[in-house]
């Protein structure tokens, strides 16, 4: 398929799996909740006002979007994406779930290499309204979503 990635394309992503941090990823090695042979998870950094600590699932290997993945890394990506949002209703007492994948530029992907993000959902959150107004987090701020979930998966 076609490709997106600029011309030297340092991919945060990848960079955030090897545990390279700098300033080109937001992936911190703190931040991560699970890892597996094909999968990482993570609290994403980015925060949504009334949905923060949303976990997003990256593959391990790189892949640019839906249309280059493997098939076995997305069925992988399915049932730990299934594991993550049991953890998060029962971490985060939500009353829902929203899944978000997107693919090209069209779609707002922003990072070229595949990614899933979950978001925790509450009644009457104004999510949609708030999904423009997202906000950096702090260290301290990941590490109390990060706790939490890793509570529940690992007991």
């Amino acid at each position: 398929m076609y490709s997106h990635t600029p011309k030297d394309y340092k991919c945060p992503i990848c960079l955030g799996v090897q545990g390279k941090e700098n300033e080109n990823t937001m992936l911190k090695q703190s931040d991560l909740v699970y890892k597996d042979k094909l999968v990482s998870v993570f609290i994403n950094s980015f925060f949504i006002k009334g949905n923060e600590g949303h976990l997003i699932i990256v593959s391990n290997k790189h892949y640019e979007n839906l249309y280059d993945l493997e098939p076995k890394c997305g069925h992988r990506i399915l049932e730990i994406s299934q594991k993550m949002a049991v953890a998060m209703k029962k971490t985060y007492r939500c009353d829902g779930i929203t899944i978000r994948q997107n693919n090209e530029p069209a779609s707002e992907q922003h990072a070229f290499h595949y990614h899933m993000h979950i978001f925790p959902r509450y009644k009457n959150d104004n999510f949609e309204k708030n999904l423009n107004h997202k906000k950096i987090s702090t260290y301290k701020q990941r590490l109390v979503f990060v706790n939490k979930i890793k509570r529940v998966l690992y007991k």
